[in-house]
């Protein structure tokens, strides 16, 4: 039972792993806590939801989903984020705020505000391991999540766009001396952290079965807390903080109950912030860089 759940706990793990890695990247490089990134999850699966109802095969419908989503992020870097720089960093955040806003409404105008049955794409498919169960959906999103991350550590440390992400992260006046384009580099930033947070809501709608216009909100919240446990500005500590959230849901709803599941999860993030307030793998004074 215990190990069961321990399973459970790490496949949502690897939702929240990707929504944490989507924030990471938005702040740790830009300073920018970007709260569009829940609307994107949302419509994510909304999206996808609504082009195979259309008549779309799966894949064609997440690609469709996931360019949407990158199109509403250069969006919100064009209206929210680029006007306000060299402003109060309060006011960025607030306008991406307004996109999250708008997002859910336009979907709960498109859709209504009832929660859709997702198409289960592989029924019936579970691998058994001894007493232990794993849906094939959920073993893939884990193994797709964690892959996804791996790469992107990858680019950030051996090629020359990392390092041209890294020097941005730590100053942007010599990135700018070292002829960096930032100008081009934070767009794709912004669509890069809007596909993470897009495929973690067509990951979400496959494993689930559900999608709703305000299924980013929880998700959202969740996936902040878990950078913040993990350490703000570390990939790793990112996918850490998601699998350590996603156990301590799943193990809260099984052996205490639903009810104080938020008590639990954020009870933890208020542990790991007294105890370390670096995170688990963030480095004191000062933020850890990618």
């Amino acid at each position: 039972m215990v190990a069961q759940q321990i399973v459970n706990g790490l496949m949502l793990g690897a939702i929240y792993m990707l929504v944490a890695v989507a924030f990471t990247l938005a702040i740790g490089v830009l300073n920018f806590l970007n709260f569009s990134l829940p609307g994107l999850f949302m419509a994510g699966g909304m999206l996808a939801f609504g082009l195979m109802k259309a008549g779309w095969p799966f894949l064609l419908a997440a690609a469709g989903a996931l360019a949407a989503a990158a199109f509403i992020s250069l969006l919100v870097e064009r209206f929210a984020y680029r006007p306000m720089q060299g402003g109060d960093p309060e006011v960025p955040l607030v306008s991406s705020l307004g996109f999250l806003v708008l997002l859910e409404n336009l979907m709960l105008v498109q859709f209504g505000s009832d929660q859709q049955a997702f198409p289960a794409l592989l029924p019936d498919l579970n691998l058994r391991l001894g007493g232990l169960v794993i849906g094939y959906a959920q073993l893939a999103s884990l193994v797709l999540s964690l892959g996804i991350v791996a790469a992107l550590s990858f680019v950030l440390a051996k090629t020359a766009a990392g390092r041209r992400i890294r020097t941005v992260a730590e100053s942007r006046e010599t990135a700018l001396l070292m002829g960096i384009d930032i100008a081009r580099l934070v767009p794709q930033l912004f669509v890069a952290s809007a596909a993470l947070a897009a495929l973690a809501g067509i990951l979400f709608a496959v494993n689930y079965q559900q999608v709703s216009p305000f299924m980013g909100e929880g998700v959202g919240f969740k996936g902040v807390a878990a950078m913040i446990v993990g350490g703000m500005g570390s990939i790793w500590g990112a996918v850490l903080g998601g699998l350590l959230i996603g156990l301590a849901e799943v193990v809260s709803i099984s052996f205490i109950g639903a009810d104080v599941v938020n008590i639990t999860v954020y009870g933890l993030l208020l542990l790991i912030l007294i105890v370390r307030p670096q995170g688990l793998m963030g480095r004191a004074p000062s933020r850890e860089k990618l």
